[in-house]
């Protein structure tokens, strides 16, 4: 194994320990720092608007303060002060919410119906986890991260759009092998055994090698950004992109899903719509390998 390898898989005489990183970050001065940062209306931020900004008199006290987050989440030249990618992300995760929000929200109806029984479907939120599920037979059409920032001065239907875009959005990243929580190497495996949160008895686990994060899907739900599939809707005048996931039978069930060999995996998902269908073979990677319409 190369040095850079080993560097890449953890091994970093420079890199602070993830402990004393958090520590640096433990008090409410310095995350006034970095908010003041993200912010500002242009950066470098000279150190005396930057004071200013966070409204500390004592210049003594916040110099230190300021120095503890210098190199690691905020970095000093000659013009002033900006935030590093590190310092970014933890402003963003503090808008998100994902710190100090717990909201409690209760079931509301969602556009569409059950895929098993056509009854009518709910979203539920518990944990920053947003699912959609059957009123009537409680099958799951899928649970995914989001983060309570994403329920902030929105209506109902707007959170659901914005959940069915991020839905998208994860599985598009994890599809082309990058983790979406930390751009490590995204993996993809095929299976026939446990649950997925789609139901389905063909799944897609997606797992990072690097950070572990994980989520599973159908086959059929990665194929919503394909092109052959994109252009097969708009030949119908529909565009893909508005009708949200769990409406959508061959993106939530397996019934669609046909497979004839596992080794090597050969899948075909069958897309119909308005009678006509488009039958789409991908291979063990979720790689489009053939398309019949």
């Amino acid at each position: 194994m190369s040095e850079a390898s080993e560097g890449r898989l953890g091994v970093c005489s420079d890199c602070v320990a993830p402990e004393e990183a958090f520590s640096l970050i433990a008090n409410e001065t310095r995350l006034r720092i970095l908010e003041a940062l993200w912010r500002a209306e242009s950066r470098p931020v000279r150190f005396s608007e930057l004071r200013e900004a966070v409204g500390m008199r004592d210049s003594a006290q916040f110099n230190y303060h300021l120095g503890k987050l210098t190199d690691q989440f905020v970095s000093k030249s000659e013009a002033g002060y900006d935030l590093r990618h590190a310092g970014e992300k933890v402003v963003r995760a503090i808008l998100a919410g994902s710190f100090n929000e717990h909201p409690h929200v209760d079931p509301f109806p969602v556009e569409g119906s059950c895929a098993w029984c056509d009854g009518p479907l709910e979203a539920h939120y518990e944990d920053e986890m947003l699912s959609v599920v059957c009123a009537d037979c409680e099958r799951r059409h899928g649970k995914y991260s989001f983060p309570p920032g994403g329920l902030n001065d929105r209506t109902d239907e707007e959170v659901m759009r914005a959940f069915d875009q991020r839905v998208r959005h994860l599985h598009c990243l994890a599809a082309d092998g990058v983790c979406p929580e930390c751009n490590g190497r995204m993996e993809t495996r095929l299976e026939t055994e446990g649950e997925c949160c789609l139901g389905g008895g063909l799944r897609a686990d997606h797992v990072c090698a690097q950070c572990n994060y994980a989520m599973c899907s159908t086959v059929g739900l990665s194929l919503l950004d394909k092109s052959p599939v994109v252009a097969f809707y708009s030949d119908h005048g529909v565009d893909l992109s508005s009708r949200p996931y769990w409406t959508l039978d061959w993106c939530v069930g397996d019934e669609s899903t046909a497979v004839a060999s596992r080794d090597p995996w050969d899948i075909t998902v069958t897309v119909e719509l308005d009678g006509d269908s488009l039958a789409v073979t991908l291979d063990g990677d979720l790689n489009v390998v053939a398309v019949d319409r």
